[in-house]
């Protein structure tokens, strides 16, 4: 519990620190947007979503994510890691909602299909914005694990 409780502080901490930083070019009339080449935003791989519709991470540009690997079938470390989620939510102000991103990401995309996603999130009350349930192949997943130094195994039932 206190390694998923580390990683879950320390990928809010990077998606906060990856915001995007604007740099003025020489013109000054334009910006341009620096990211770490070890950011998700670089990642090629496809997500879908709750709703069933395919982005690319670098969609979220722009906005403050605060992101956790779940599966929607955990019973131990998976509800405080939620429950985690809803309380971040809850002191956040209005406007400061409208640039924030809460993302939970399915470690199970074999189980966590868009429409378990969905139920998932209408059951918990997560289903309107900020909130975004997000799942891709085990390969996306792996790689997006990595890039965040997630270590994750197989839930076993």
């Amino acid at each position: 519990m206190k390694k998923i409780t580390i990683a879950f502080l320390a990928l809010t901490l990077s998606f906060y620190s990856c915001k995007k930083t604007e740099i003025k070019s020489e013109s000054k009339a334009e910006t341009k947007k620096e990211i770490s080449d070890l950011s998700i935003y670089n990642l090629p791989s496809k997500w879908t979503t709750q709703n069933g519709k395919d982005i690319e991470l670098k969609s979220l540009r722009g906005n403050v994510l605060v992101m956790v690997m779940i599966y929607t079938t955990c019973k131990a470390a998976c509800p405080r890691l939620v429950a985690d989620m809803r309380d971040i939510e809850s002191k956040l102000d209005r406007k400061t909602k409208q640039n924030v991103k809460l993302i939970l990401v399915s470690i199970d995309p074999k189980t966590d299909t868009p429409e378990k996603l969905k139920s998932f999130a209408i059951s918990n009350k997560m289903n309107q914005d900020p909130w975004i349930f997000l799942r891709s192949s085990e390969e996306n997943t792996r790689e997006f694990a990595a890039v965040l130094a997630v270590n994750y195994k197989k839930y076993l039932q």
